[in-house]
């Protein structure tokens, strides 16, 4: 791009007084053999804007969830919380008829990793734990996060997993700041968890969004700090660890093809943080 040209980020102004200076420093880490970021998963202030307003309708729907979800109620009644509240929010469900997912939002139990689908015969008791993981389309934007919720009264078992699961995702975001990596976020969670003596899951992380449900990059939680792609502001993504109290082994239901439980029968825990990489650090749009 010519330095008097406007810049590919949409601000109107020319490239030498806006990226320029930006795509030389990252030019400079792709220079040293490092991951970068293409300038497609950059997000424009416009973008962000749109990113925000999906954002704020999501944690309104968790917050739904949150004041709602009780022993004793089945995890359709969770399902149709989140389609009703979404809908008359002017939102769409983001997970409905997602490469043929068949309900609105994911919920998945104890030994469930990820995955879980909404069921009018799954009823909460107490001593559950449950991940409701919900995802929300406004304005052709998209946006996820997930909560942890206990019901009842929990085993202390189980109440220390999602303890130190909180605790991983806090430890990982603080490492999601400009110029670190996604393997500073990783190796912050990775080393918590297994000092607590449990393990991340491996084949399933988080994810690139915003223009679509799921971008680039894939986002690991095992790897080792200074590795895997630059972060830099405009950047969005999930900070999303499933921690298993056993090992990280899981298998996926062959019946439906979607849940995913733990190998070993082990509790398992995920909570979901959507960031965006600002100037001096990460905000979080939805959790």
């Amino acid at each position: 791009m010519q330095r008097n040209e406007l810049c590919w980020c949409g601000s109107g102004k020319k490239y030498k007084k806006c990226h320029m200076a930006f795509d030389e420093k990252i030019a400079m880490h792709a220079d040293a053999g490092e991951i970068v970021p293409p300038h497609k998963i950059i997000k424009t202030p416009k973008q962000i804007e749109g990113i925000r307003k999906s954002a704020r309708l999501n944690t309104a729907v968790l917050d739904h969830v949150t004041a709602h979800i009780h022993a004793g109620m089945s995890t359709e009644e969770i399902d149709q919380l989140v389609y009703n509240f979404t809908v008359e929010h002017g939102g769409i469900p983001a997970p409905l008829h997602y490469q043929g997912f068949p309900k609105s939002v994911c919920t998945s139990l104890n030994n469930e990793v990820c995955h879980g689908i909404p069921d009018e015969n799954i009823i909460l008791i107490d001593g559950d734990i449950i991940n409701v993981d919900v995802s929300t389309i406004v304005d052709g934007y998209f946006s996820d996060a997930s909560r942890m919720f206990q019901i009842g009264e929990v085993s202390e078992r189980a109440a220390r997993l999602v303890r130190v699961t909180q605790e991983c995702v806090e430890l990982g975001l603080a490492q999601a700041k400009p110029w670190n990596h996604l393997g500073d976020i990783a190796d912050a969670i990775n080393t918590h968890a297994q000092e607590n003596g449990y393990s991340v899951v491996i084949d399933i992380g988080g994810h690139g969004i915003g223009l679509e449900f799921h971008e680039t990059p894939f986002v690991s939680y095992v790897t080792p700090k200074g590795s895997e792609m630059l972060l830099v502001p405009g950047m969005t993504f999930t900070i999303e660890p499933m921690i298993n109290e056993g090992g990280p082994d899981f298998y996926v239901d062959e019946d439906n093809g979607w849940t995913v439980y733990t190998e070993d029968d082990g509790l398992s825990a995920q909570i979901e943080y959507m960031v965006l990489i600002t100037e001096d650090g990460a905000e979080v749009l939805t959790k």
